[in-house]
């Protein structure tokens, strides 16, 4: 795989989980929490690795830098301009913390066409929509982030229609798992689609959730 040397990678973990009821960063995947199962899986593979949070207390315990979002309460774009912000590399990839499938070598396959690409965002186009949670994105699009977040439109979609785009459709991803790759789980109904458990558990207690070799998002 190329490009990861000028690659960082950075976990958003800014949501509410409000459909949850719970923080889904610290479900169970594997024995592990999906937050730390990312986080490992992009060592592998990264230099400069580090959290986006809106408390960066509540994940001292993974081991890994956490930042504030530089703009709160801005959504997923704000958790996007904190990434580029703080990035030490010219291209960052940004993932979500609740992505209980995350696969290497689709990551690879994103990092790989950025570096080949004169674009400053690479993002997966599968199962007919884009999914910003799995993309590359250059410091080159830090000024219309900024842009965007000045004016009120944190609508993340839009900044692939203000910056050099590519996407990548499902043939781009052909033998690999990219549908598993960017699923993500919203809901106790997604947690059982991706064979995990559903936990009876307050809303401030983190579930915990059986082994997961197989499902789908």
């Amino acid at each position: 795989m190329t490009g990861f040397d000028e690659c960082s990678a950075a976990v958003l973990a800014g949501g509410r989980s409000r459909r949850m009821g719970f923080n889904k960063a610290l479900i169970e995947v594997d024995g592990t929490t999906i937050i730390a199962r990312t986080v490992g899986l992009l060592r592998e593979r990264f230099d400069d690795v580090f959290i986006v949070a809106g408390d960066p207390l509540v994940y001292e315990s993974i081991g890994c830098a956490v930042v504030a979002d530089v703009v709160k309460d801005a959504g997923s774009l704000g958790g996007i301009h904190t990434a580029l912000f703080h990035a030490r590399c010219p291209r960052v990839f940004v993932t979500a913390c609740d992505m209980p499938f995350l696969a290497a070598d689709v990551i690879g396959r994103v990092v790989e066409a950025g570096a080949a690409a004169a674009a400053d965002a690479v993002v997966p186009y599968i199962d007919g929509r884009l999914h910003p949670m799995h993309a590359l994105y250059s410091k080159k699009c830090l000024e219309a982030v900024e842009s965007m977040i000045r004016a009120g439109n944190l609508r993340v979609m839009d900044l692939f229609e203000r910056v050099r785009t590519r996407t990548l459709d499902e043939a781009d991803f052909k033998g690999l798992a990219a549908r598993e790759s960017v699923g993500n789980v919203n809901t106790p109904e997604d947690l059982e689609r991706a064979g995990l458990a559903v936990p009876f558990a307050s809303p401030l207690q983190p579930p915990h959730g059986r082994p997961a070799s197989q499902g789908t998002p």
